[in-house]
């Protein structure tokens, strides 16, 4: 298997980027990762909706299925990550 480069990574961020409907994201998604991918992602997303909306632990792992590691993973990245999962939330609660 062949490195993959920071113009690589970029360039599928840019693809991200480029679609413009919620349509045009779902055939990109679908076709770039697997059901089983997307369902994980979206797991993730929904344990950092409700880690922001101050939903405890447990039911968090009895609602998305994820283990108590990735549910602290999550809620970790929450707190000291980039900052991504907060711009995310801040956006979209609006919507």
């Amino acid at each position: 298997m062949r490195k993959i480069t920071r113009d690589d990574i970029e360039s599928m961020y840019g693809a991200i980027l480029s679609l413009q409907t919620m349509n045009e994201a779902k055939l990109f998604f679908r076709d770039l990762l697997t059901q089983t991918e997307i369902n994980e992602c979206a797991e993730r997303w929904k344990a950092a909706r409700l880690l922001s909306a101050g939903v405890p632990y447990t039911r968090i792992i009895s609602e998305t299925g994820l283990s108590s590691t990735t549910v602290a993973r999550v809620a970790r990245w929450m707190k000291k990550g980039t900052g991504g999962y907060r711009l995310a939330l801040r956006r979209t609660r609006s919507q």
